[in-house]
């Protein structure tokens, strides 16, 4: 075996002694890649992938999640100081279940599950019954409001009355209950959802009103609607009324804007809408009666009566005593009515039919009440005859929009005050753009010079990489030996050839000296 062993290596070692310098290079990146390779892909597939299965525990859960994970020889990984627990990713799904299963996640309260366990053998006392009731109750809302969305976390606490033979109906009414509630960062709720919270406690407890409850984040106090039986308006509708009056001021504002901005130019002007709009809605209903045109204003006769009554009377006798009633005067004589009368009674009855109206007027939810406006024109723009000629068009403008506000609207003085026009002075642009303008080209200036200096220094050091790359070549291939020469035929006299080899002997001796060995050679 060493035998063989020894022989791969000497195989190998004289394999390497012949490969050239650069195939050395070569061959040794390549095995370099390729363990490097072998070793990442090795500690790819051999990594244990992670996945949360339990966020925002408290340290009770904490604990016992991992107390089972423990167990169960489950690695996992804790993150955020603790609430976040991660398990292998082909656990995970396993992990939540049983976990699920056993009631270890509680979020910190404790459930009706607390009355399978019987704190003595003989049972609990009412004392103790009512205290484990009144936990178990605040652990299930808990629990219920902890899975609606966005809620991170929450605390109730849950205020019940004594229960007493002695009790009034008012009296066992009292039920209270305080809920904080903290919501995931970022989220809002809805005030649909708000009032999901309250109906989900109004249920859960018994005998309790909705003025009782309180539902409080660490931003404010959520308040209910009045569809659940809360003293607060629908945030929905709170929003719908907003974005109505910003429309309303925005389509107010862009008309001006063009109207006036061909005049002074849309840099120049600046528009402020200020409204106030009534939201309420009212119906009513009106009976209209009225006679016909065309019957003496009379209306159609429905039916008529009429009734003849005549009577005829006799003699009478005396009188009687005078002065003896009872409502007579004394010493007044009474005197005898002897002779006969008649008397006759005619009544008409007649009853009319008029034209009857009724008319429901239904009023709409949204009437300006008042508006104001307000313009600032620059200076050079705004002379004395165009801040007329705009007061103008702004007050009809404010006329036309408040005709059913029962403000007087050819009150002068009245629509004056709700227009203002000002003369401004814009900041004026155009220096802090130039600078910016000029702060980008040295910027792309200096970014190109940049890239100029790398590209030549990549120039220089690749055409010096194939000058000695080239020298090499040169100097591994064996090539003739050019020596100077001197035109002997030219030279008239030796003077001449003389001073020529001083000159060249001091000028360039290593040629001289070379010169000197071709003639002997060639001798």
């Amino acid at each position: 075996m060493n035998e063989k062993f020894a022989q791969y290596r000497a195989k190998t070692a004289q394999y390497w002694r012949v490969l050239e310098k650069k195939q050395k290079i070569w061959l040794g990146a390549s095995a370099a890649i390729l363990i490097l390779t072998i070793i990442l892909l090795t500690l790819l597939f051999s990594k244990t992938n992670y996945e949360v299965a339990f966020r925002d525990l408290d340290s009770t859960d904490a604990a016992a999640v991992m107390e089972y994970l423990d167990s169960g020889k489950i690695p996992y990984k804790l993150s955020d100081a603790g609430q976040t627990i991660s398990v292998p990713t082909a656990d995970a799904a396993r992990v939540k279940v049983e976990a699920g299963s056993q009631g270890i996640i509680r979020n910190g309260s404790i459930g009706f599950e607390s009355f399978n366990d019987s704190s003595s053998m003989f049972g609990s006392t009412d004392r103790e019954f009512d205290v484990k009731y009144r936990s178990a109750l605040n652990g299930e809302i808990q629990r219920l409001l902890n899975d609606m969305q966005g809620v991170q976390k929450s605390n109730v606490l849950v205020n019940l009355p004594e229960s007493t033979p002695f009790m009034t109906t008012e009296e066992k009414e009292q039920a209270s209950a305080s809920i904080m509630i903290t919501m995931r960062p970022g989220y809002r709720p809805t005030q649909k959802e708000v009032d999901g919270y309250y109906n989900l406690v109004k249920t859960s407890i018994p005998n309790i009103k909705p003025e009782n409850i309180t539902i409080s984040s660490p931003e404010g106090e959520l308040l209910a609607s009045s569809e659940v039986g809360g003293g607060g308006i629908g945030g929905d509708l709170l929003e719908t009324h907003y974005q109505v009056q910003r429309k309303y001021e925005n389509d107010i504002k862009q008309k001006i804007q063009t109207f006036l901005g061909p005049m002074v130019g849309m840099d120049n002007l600046v528009v402020s809408v200020s409204s106030s709009i009534n939201f309420d809605k009212k119906k009513s209903e009106q009976q209209l009666v009225s006679p016909l045109e065309d019957n003496n204003n009379n209306g159609i006769v429905v039916s008529e009566a009429s009734t003849n009554k005549s009577a005829t009377g006799g003699s009478s006798g005396a009188g009687g005593v005078a002065g003896t009633g009872e409502t007579d005067v004394p010493g007044y004589e009474a005197t005898n009515s002897s002779s006969g009368g008649s008397s006759e009674e005619s009544t008409r009855t007649t009853n009319y039919d008029y034209n009857k109206n009724n008319v429901q007027i239904e009023s709409g939810p949204y009437v300006i009440k008042d508006l104001s406006i307000s313009i600032g024109v620059e200076k050079s723009k705004l002379s004395a005859d165009a801040k007329t000629e705009m007061g103008n068009m702004v007050a009809n403008l404010v006329r036309s929009q408040l005709v059913e506000s029962g403000q007087d609207v050819n009150n002068d003085a009245l629509i004056d005050k709700k227009v203002s026009i000002m003369a401004q002075s814009f900041i004026d642009n155009g220096g802090a753009s130039s600078s910016s303008a000029l702060s980008t080209g040295w910027l792309a200036g200096i970014g190109l010079a940049a890239l100029a200096l790398i590209g030549g220094l990549g120039y220089v050091v690749v055409r010096r990489r194939k000058q000695a790359a080239l020298a090499e070549e040169m100097a591994a291939v064996p090539g003739k030996v050019e020596y100077p020469t001197i035109d002997l035929d030219s030279v008239q006299n030796e003077s001449q050839v003389r001073k020529q080899l001083e000159t060249l002997a001091k000028r360039k001796p290593e040629e001289f000296v070379n010169l000197l060995r071709t003639w002997l050679v060639d001798e």
